[in-house]
């Protein structure tokens, strides 16, 4: 896949997310994210609000998002707030960087979550 076809399956990824959790579009935020392929391990910078997406180390970035390939491309592809939950959960998606950013990320979802479910 080339990077631009990345770039914009990275940026669908984001805005989706951003619809299911409003509040996150209104964070300034930059975020290292790492597709883990077999041998090599591509690094992309995510800023917010935007998304703004560059092929970058991101060495700013206050959160770190480690997620494989092929797990990524599904949750990329079709994946809801749900979906990158139980991906978490399991494992598949890895979150890190500064506790208080990931603290305050991880509430601003789950009290999302909980709308939805009174709903």
């Amino acid at each position: 896949m080339s990077a631009t076809d990345t770039r914009t399956q990275i940026e669908q990824a984001v805005r989706r997310f951003e619809e299911e959790v409003p509040a996150l579009g209104r964070l300034k935020l930059v975020m290292r994210l790492e597709l883990l392929a077999r041998g090599d391990v591509p690094t992309w910078r995510v800023e917010l609000p935007g998304p703004s997406v560059s092929k970058d180390p991101a060495r700013d970035a206050r959160v770190d998002v480690s997620v494989a390939r092929p797990a990524f491309n599904e949750l990329a592809r079709e994946g809801r707030l749900e979906d990158w939950v139980r991906a978490y959960e399991r494992g598949q998606v890895k979150v890190s960087g500064d506790s208080g950013v990931v603290r305050l990320v991880g509430s601003v979802i789950e009290r999302q979550r909980q709308r939805a479910r009174s709903r």
